[in-house]
């Protein structure tokens, strides 16, 4: 059964049609490199995995279960679509670090109160008793702490727990976000062009941590523009015009033997950069 299946999503903004009928799959521990042109619609797509924009129609499932669906008949409730959202972590081209906390505070906020609110249910459903609830409410703050450390350090940023947003170079600002990304622990791991807002020479440290991910079976989804790493760290390569997918297969069969002019004349263009 594959972790993600993506059927039919359509995205329109008003009279523009931005996603038409997007089709895939991805199976547990693959990457799938998404690739094209600005305005594609490679961001609107990672935006309706992430409930950041609603599709107008199809569905997504996630492992098996329905994750996404457009005939639902009813709406979902903010808190519906925050648990539903666990299933993906996000990381953006800004960083979108909170610029007032640490970095081992940005890793530890969005656990904190997802645990809490697990705590408080399990006290509502009389899973656990109001002894139970206090121990484990007690402890949470230290076992935080220490899973937020070794997120830290899988990310080579173990001097830097300690240091804001604004003491930190961009590479670094971009690797703290994928180790909070990682603190929720999501089915699959999104990345919208994690190299787009770095220098060149900062690059390399946010793809090789990327292609670290890898080696551990984290399934990932990399909207990327570098040719070069969708090429050897990929499994799955998408390119799409237009809001379509207009080829896809292995990294390849996609740029060894391209069939659609479009592509072709794409790869060209990025060869010559």
């Amino acid at each position: 059964m594959s972790i993600l299946e993506v059927n039919n999503i359509i995205k329109n903004f008003g009279q523009t049609e931005v996603l038409k009928d997007i089709s895939f799959t991805l199976e547990k521990g693959e990457v799938l490199a998404i690739i094209g042109s600005s305005g594609s619609g490679k961001t609107t797509l990672l935006r309706c995995m992430n409930y950041l924009e609603i599709p107008d129609g199809g569905t997504i499932n996630v492992n098996g279960i329905s994750y996404f669906d457009a005939n639902e008949q009813r709406s979902l409730s903010e808190k519906e679509i925050r648990l539903r959202r666990l299933h993906f972590g996000l990381v953006f081209q800004s960083f979108n670090l909170f610029p007032q906390y640490t970095v081992l505070q940005n890793l530890i906020l969005a656990p904190r109160l997802l645990r809490k609110y697990e705590l408080k249910t399990a006290l509502k459903t009389f899973q656990i008793t109001k002894n139970e609830y206090k121990e484990k409410k007690a402890a949470l703050s230290q076992e935080l702490e220490i899973n937020a450390r070794k997120l830290i350090a899988k990310v080579g940023l173990t001097e830097k727990a300690d240091f804001y947003p604004c003491q930190l170079s961009g590479g670094q600002q971009q690797r703290a976000a994928i180790a909070r990304a990682l603190s929720l622990t999501p089915d699959i791991l999104c990345f919208d062009e994690p190299t787009s807002a770095l220098d060149p020479e900062l690059t390399g440290e946010v793809l090789n941590v990327i292609k670290d991910l890898k080696s551990n079976d984290t399934t990932m989804i990399v909207v990327t523009h570098e040719m070069e790493f969708a090429k050897h760290v990929a499994d799955k390569v998408i390119f799409m015009v237009n809001g379509v997918i207009e080829e896809e297969g292995t990294p390849k069969e996609v740029f060894e033997t391209p069939k659609s002019p479009i592509l072709q004349a794409f790869l060209g263009r990025t060869a010559l950069k």
